[in-house]
């Protein structure tokens, strides 16, 4: 049923005492029996709100008065905050964040896995600003305002929330929207631009305009003399990620990211997935390497290996290391990557982990370590090989609490592993996102 025909949401604020946090962080109170999902309340707060949503089984609503705030509830730095989507924790204290994404975690295994968490790591922490080196941001030209918008969408809204600066992302980007927009609007292509592709390596910055009809010479004299003075490369792209072409023929964009302290270096370009936050990154890296424990009589499995992230690090310290990735182009330049950094004992794989497997002869051996790093989808399709590979360990990095305890469960009570260790990780600060680790041995 379509929002016109449904009955028109009250408009009276309703006081509710919070009980607990959703997976995204909202807060979950109970009016009349049905489950009410809360933006920007806490649990113990007792809150005002009106409903912006309601359905048959469940409500959703915002705050709108805090009668009793919760002892971690501060004031979001941020202007733009409640109105951009692109945060929604920024009302809790940068400090206690991590620490309700770690009682996340812990209630997620215990519910969905049926599993408790024997040993908790210490979080890994970093910048709780600036972080962010990856995004993609809309862009929209507003005729009635003669102005062009560059940013997130609304929270919970289809349409471009009114920024003026990003405080999560990279300043290199996060301080430049208005001047992004200004230039942008002195293009004659200004309403045929959707998006951009924001790439951030170690030193370089690369942004990826997507364009719907090309720019004339005169807009890409504009957009060069932006790109100079911002000390950034701009790249077109006309269609998919595969058309993404620098503005300027002789510049280059490739970009690059380090791990100092395993003398690696990656090579990516603007639409290829990274990790977010290079700090917790490498603490990330360094962490897996530890517990993994590797020596040169390992055989290593990394599943879901991207562009080597993991892969070619474990392959310094391990014997072997066999990398898996769907995405061929990911795995054409992970290769790449491996012999960037003369690494011979890494093999790389393309193949789709939530098929078959059978016909793959990497998929026939044994390993004794596995390295796995999935989508939000989790890696229920690929356990089942696990009986075959034989691991006697296992790191699994997880990018969604609640698949990560749904595998959790299924390693512990129906293959027979222990799990030792789990704990969060701040790869997104900010956000309610729960970036999480967690460590089984076979019994």
């Amino acid at each position: 049923m379509s929002r016109s025909k449904r009955k028109p949401l009250p408009t009276t604020p309703i006081a509710v005492s919070i009980q607990s946090l959703t997976h995204d962080g909202r807060g979950v109170a109970h009016v009349d029996g049905k489950a009410t999902f809360i933006d920007e309340a806490l649990p113990g707060e007792d809150v005002e709100f009106i409903y912006t949503e309601i359905r048959k089984d469940y409500a959703e609503g915002k705050v709108v008065k805090v009668l009793k705030a919760a002892p971690i509830r501060t004031q979001a730095p941020c202007p733009h905050y409640g109105v951009c989507g692109g945060c929604s924790f920024q009302h809790v204290e940068s400090s206690a964040q991590i620490e309700v994404k770690q009682n996340l975690l812990l209630e997620q295994f215990k519910r969905i896995g049926k599993v408790e968490i024997p040993e908790l790591w210490e979080p890994l922490i970093g910048p709780h600003w600036g972080y962010r080196s990856k995004a993609r941001m809309g862009v929209k030209y507003v005729a009635k305002k003669e102005r062009v918008l560059v940013g997130f969408r609304e929270r919970r809204n289809p349409f471009l929330a009114e920024i003026g600066n990003c405080m999560v992302m990279n300043p290199k980007v996060g301080l430049k929207l208005i001047a992004l927009g200004e230039m942008i609007s002195e293009l004659t292509i200004r309403d045929k631009i959707p998006q951009i592709e924001v790439a951030i390596g170690d030193t370089d910055c690369v942004l990826a305009v997507r364009v719907l009809e090309p720019p004339t010479d005169a807009d890409k004299a504009i957009m060069a003399d932006f790109a100079k003075q911002h000390e950034i490369t701009l790249c077109l792209q006309s269609k998919g990620p595969d058309t993404i072409k620098p503005l300027n023929s002789e510049d280059s964009m490739m970009l690059t990211y380090s791990l100092p302290d395993h003398d690696i270096e990656f090579k990516f370009r603007p639409a290829m997935f990274t990790q977010v936050n290079y700090d917790i990154n490498r603490q990330m890296i360094n962490r897996v390497l530890a517990t993994l424990d590797l020596n040169e009589n390992d055989t290593v499995l990394d599943l879901f290996c991207g562009l080597g992230n993991f892969t070619l690090p474990i392959a310094k310290y391990a014997g072997k290391v066999v990398g898996i990735e769907g995405d061929q182009p990911l795995v054409n330049h992970a290769k790449e990557n491996a012999r960037h950094n003369n690494i011979n004992n890494a093999e790389f794989y393309a193949a789709d982990l939530s098929k078959d497997l059978d016909a793959h002869p990497w998929a026939q051996q044994k390993y004794n370590k596995i390295m796995l790093d999935p989508s939000r989808a989790g890696a229920s399709d690929v356990l089942p090989y696990f009986k075959k590979w034989q691991p006697e360990l296992i790191v699994y990095v997880s990018c969604n609490p609640s698949t990560l305890a749904r595998d959790a469960g299924i390693l512990v009570n129906d293959m027979g592993y222990v799990l030792v260790k789990a704990g969060v990780m701040d790869m997104f600060p900010q956000t309610a996102h729960v970036e999480s680790m967690a460590v089984f041995r076979k019994a």
